[in-house]
């Protein structure tokens, strides 16, 4: 029945205060408030729905991009939105564009590393939108090993000019976003020669299209890398190829904040120190924690409230079957990622206190917590985003056989989202380069070189070598310092380890390709640490309403019980907890499990996300789920004509036994 609330009982047994925890979740009342304002504007506009995407044709689906991005743009300018109010549309209109990299990539590169003239050159026309952006890096042949680039900007003193080339078939530019039909300009890096001499891979800005007619420039070739994973997806995005045949352009296009060419061509660094580009990295890392927090969310949301609306089984004398939810199963494969999403979310926002420390320390010209605060990043990117895409998967399977539906809005969320495992840095490497900074940490330990930040806890590594929890019953999980100090055990002891095995091979990088695998579980375990540490600090805060606290302690202790019971070869092996105290870890866990129960619906809603937004019938806020995947099913394109095209000439005939006269 359309207008009832089939999810009313469950939102009935709710033990908190829902909008207190809309508002923590947002991060503030006013982030709650533009949030909510922003969602309902998009939610309520026609121009915005997106329940067909996956039915459009590849064509389409990008003119109909391309239609609401510039509808976007012009309710902007309309509504006089802030910079803050934009960025929510552009996030709630839930659409990969151009303007993604546009806003995400080309602005804060320029912002960055553009010198103040170049700057006030550039950031009006990219603000106005009357040059469109993207970020060229990624080459066919190189993409996380950035010095690896081939494409080259040789600098020729005669015309004062540089001169982009793509030398090899692995040197085109492949997959920037918004490149391959719509950016008029890129960030382009390359490798910078001045005088036969190569500097290193450097940033310029390149027109590549005619501000008239679109048309690439000369010598330049460009354009889309074809279909990619999911129906709708990514697709919306014209990831492309580009190539440069000998492109000349000006020298003062050369980014040049913090290092230049002089006109005799000369190569310069400024008086800007070279780590600002760690501002950077840190502010795009925390983004992505933070979307991987959303997605996250997203998915759990959907399949919490299906869970809770789906019945299977456990009927007797015809009565009522039980609800999904109420299994033990479900509840051990949900409520994990539903405390997954609160941790991420709380560890981005703690990620952006950090780059505003990052910040202020750089204008001050303190550097002695990057190399830190640039592992953290790296980690906790590679960290959130495998979990999330992982977790999105697993809720579609917590949805059984109609969470393979594209109207679930799962598939369609993880095709979108997996990328995000390799774009950015690909997870694997990161967590390599996150141990390289662990074991560098150790190593320095000897010397009396104190840790900083996040490895402070390496500091106090002989009493961490050795000490044990005192947890004797199960409900002595619950208490932080035991918590924290089991995860912080783990961490040092395979850090620790990893160095001392590293230190039996006469050939450092021997070892580390050798014990790769081992050293990414240690960034994996020292990531996990930062997340459960955030979540137990953000505990500590003042938190406002009724119940709110206790449903997070709840959803806290879940995160971590649940990743000591995953992990439970490192915990036992290193000697942090003894079987029996594993044993206990999952009785607690299994009583948390029953405190969330009643809460689970009222723990997704606090999310505050549209329908629109979530974009699955199975999701729904109403709970109406059966009706709605009926009525959905009859507007598949499939279903337009009663008898299908291609019956005549095939079906027919094969019925009559008449295959010779098929048009086959």
């Amino acid at each position: 029945m359309e207008g009832v609330d089939h999810l009313a009982h469950e939102r009935s047994k709710a033990q908190f205060d829902v909008d207190e925890l809309k508002i923590v979740w947002a991060g503030s009342r006013h982030e709650f408030e533009v949030s909510d304002r922003i969602a309902r504007l998009v939610a309520s506009d026609p121009v915005f729905r997106k329940d067909n995407r996956t039915m459009l044709a590849r064509k389409d689906l990008f003119k109909n991009t391309l239609r609401k991005a510039a509808h976007a743009w012009k309710r902007i300018i309309e509504l006089r939105l802030t910079e803050e109010e934009a960025k929510k549309l552009r996030f709630f209109v839930d659409e990969p564009s151009f303007t993604d990299l546009h806003w995400g990539m080309f602005v804060p590169a320029i912002q960055g590393q553009g010198t103040d003239e170049q700057q006030d050159k550039w950031l009006p026309l990219a603000y106005k939108m009357q040059i469109i952006g993207c970020y060229a890096q990624t080459e066919l042949g190189h993409g996380s090993n950035v010095q690896g680039l081939e494409t080259t900007a040789t600098f020729d003193p005669q015309a004062d000019e540089f001169i982009i080339n793509s030398p090899t078939l692995t040197s085109s530019k492949w997959w920037p976003g918004g490149l391959g039909k719509i950016s008029t300009h890129a960030v382009v890096y390359a490798r910078l020669i001045t005088d036969g001499q190569d500097h290193g891979v450097h940033g310029f800005i390149v027109q590549l299209r005619s501000l008239d007619d679109h048309l690439p420039l000369p010598d330049i070739t460009v354009g889309d890398i074809g279909m990619k994973f999911g129906s709708g997806a990514y697709n919306s995005m014209d990831n492309g190829v580009l190539r440069f045949d000998h492109v000349r352009i000006p020298r003062d296009q050369m980014l040049m904040r913090v290092s230049q060419v002089t006109r005799e061509g000369k190569y310069v660094q400024s008086n800007v120190p070279r780590q600002l580009v760690y501002g950077t990295m840190v502010f795009v890392r925390k983004a992505i924690v933070l979307d991987a927090s959303c997605a996250l969310s997203r998915a759990v949301c959907i399949a919490t409230r299906y869970s809770a609306v789906r019945r299977q089984f456990g009927s007797q004398n015809d009565g009522v079957e039980t609800q999904v939810i109420d299994y033990k199963t479900q509840q051990n494969r949900l409520f994990p990622l539903l405390a997954s999403a609160y941790a991420f979310r709380f560890v981005g926002e703690w990620l952006s206190w950090l780059y505003t420390d990052v910040t202020q320390r750089l204008q001050a010209k303190d550097f002695s917590t990057l190399p830190e605060a640039h592992a953290c990043t790296a980690g906790l990117k590679s960290l959130t985003t495998s979990a999330t895409a992982d977790a999105i998967e697993e809720c579609r399977k917590l949805c059984g056989g109609h969470g393979y539906l594209s109207s679930s809005g799962l598939p369609e969320l993880f095709a979108v989202y997996v990328p995000a495992c390799t774009y950015e840095g690909d997870n694997v490497v990161l967590h390599l380069q996150v141990a390289r900074f662990l074991m560098k940490t150790v190593s320095q330990l000897v010397s009396g070189k104190k840790p900083v930040g996040t490895t402070s806890y390496l500091g106090r590594v002989e009493h961490l070598m050795q000490s044990q929890p005192k947890v004797q019953k199960a409900e002595d999980w619950l208490q932080p310092n035991v918590v924290v100090e089991v995860f912080e055990a783990r961490a040092t002891r395979m850090s620790v380890a990893c160095a001392q095995n590293l230190n039996k091979f006469p050939n450092q990088e021997d070892g580390f390709s050798e014990l790769s695998a081992d050293l990414v579980e240690a960034s994996v375990a020292h990531c996990q640490l930062i997340v459960v540490s955030k979540f137990l600090e953000k505990l500590q805060q003042d938190i406002p309403g009724k119940g709110v606290k206790e449903q997070l302690q709840s959803l806290c202790y879940i995160y971590a019980l649940s990743l000591i019971h995953k992990h439970l070869g490192d915990f036992v092996a290193t000697g942090c907890i003894t079987p029996k105290q594993a044993s206990l870890a999952n009785e607690q866990l299994r009583s948390l499990y029953s405190k969330v129960r009643p809460n689970a619906v009222a723990l997704v809603d606090a999310f505050n996300y549209t329908d629109h937004f979530l974009s699955s019938v199975l999701g729904r806020y109403d709970g109406n789920v059966y009706q709605n995947l009926y009525d959905e099913a009859w507007k598949d394109p499939l279903n337009e004509s009663v008898v299908p095209d291609g019956y005549q000439e095939y079906i027919r005939p094969l019925l009559k036994q008449q295959l010779r006269n098929a048009r086959l």
